[in-house]
């Protein structure tokens, strides 16, 4: 019998005046009136699969630090984010989100680096410059979008691209543009003090009643890449891989053990060891970019009761 803390892989809740219902990778996202209830389970995602096992504390350590993020930057963009009446469970504004990512690199890392590695020196209509090392800064960050495809990969796209289809007006883009830029740099100066490098991170956006508001999580290892900043330039003259804070050693494990997400392999199982080391490096993230304590949110009754109640109380009190 495991003796790993309860999580949870999924949630069925019925709330009263509940619209709608949709489970993403992570979260389970309920509809009620025009808010969001965002409850982010302990599921972990790589290689575009979900892994048959759920995280403990996982969910906290995600909703804890997008609260974190999002509350240290409204002064630059309004965001969906209402309230958090419980570690696991967010609460915002529903809004018609874009269906473009806006990714922006200050390296050259991760598929960049691909692209750059293959010989292409554009990407999503930005021009490269030559000579430039894997894990290199940009001269200044580069964006990079992305289309959000309904099912499979998300694809590059230019700007130009983007205006041109109508996926967004050329007015709201531009403002896009600016709320990445700005959230890029607040975000790069908090992680500098936390002794880390923002390598590369996404944002999303929607509107509600004519207002663009950021969306989902912000500056999460589970949406960004960080690198250590103490070593960094010593590597890079080495040539050495980067030491990330991000979930890259659970893709390195499945790797391992033969699993890339490709046609016929088959998922391997985690031992409870892996799953306790996989959350105690969750909690390790969250007390290192946040530079906060990390309170385990004990429960002397099922999580997913705690989860139920605490969203009740907020509704009764607030709706």
């Amino acid at each position: 019998m495991s003796k790993l803390p309860k999580a949870v892989l999924e949630t069925h809740f019925q709330f009263p005046g509940q619209t709608n219902f949709y489970r993403g990778k992570v979260r389970d996202v309920y509809t009620i009136a025009d808010k969001l209830v965002m409850v982010a389970s302990d599921r972990i995602s790589a290689f575009d699969h979900i892994l048959p096992r759920p995280i403990p504390y996982k969910g906290q350590v995600l909703n804890q630090i997008a609260a974190h993020f999002l509350n240290a930057t409204r002064d630059i963009a309004p965001n969906w984010l209402i309230a958090t009446p419980g570690p696991n469970v967010a609460v915002g504004h529903a809004c018609e989100p874009f269906k473009v990512e806006m990714v922006i690199r200050g390296y050259l890392a991760g598929h960049a680096w691909r692209e750059y590695k293959a010989g292409r020196r554009m990407l999503c209509g930005v021009p490269l410059p030559e000579g430039m090392k894997e894990n290199g800064p940009f001269p200044e960050p580069i964006i990079t979008p992305a289309t959000k495809a309904e099912e499979g990969h998300d694809e590059d796209i230019s700007r130009e691209e983007i205006i041109a289809r109508g996926i967004v007006g050329e007015e709201d883009y531009l403002l896009l543009e600016k709320y990445t830029r700005a959230l890029f740099q607040r975000g790069t100066e908090m992680a500098a003090e936390r002794g880390l490098i923002l390598v590369d991170t996404k944002y999303e956006f929607g509107k509600k009643d004519g207002r663009i508001y950021v969306i989902d999580e912000i500056h999460t290892p589970d949406s960004s890449r960080y690198f250590y900043k103490e070593g960094y330039q010593e590597r890079q003259v080495r040539g050495e891989h980067q030491k990330q804070l991000s979930k890259e050693f659970v893709r390195e494990w499945l790797m391992d053990h033969g699993f890339q997400g490709l046609e016929g392999q088959l998922m391997p199982i985690m031992p409870d060891a892996f799953v306790e080391q996989i959350s105690e490096r969750y909690i390790e993230l969250y007390e290192r970019i946040t530079g906060k304590s990390f309170e385990r949110e004990e429960s002397q009754g099922d999580v997913e009761d705690r989860i139920f109640n605490n969203v009740m109380k907020y509704l009764e009190e607030s709706l």
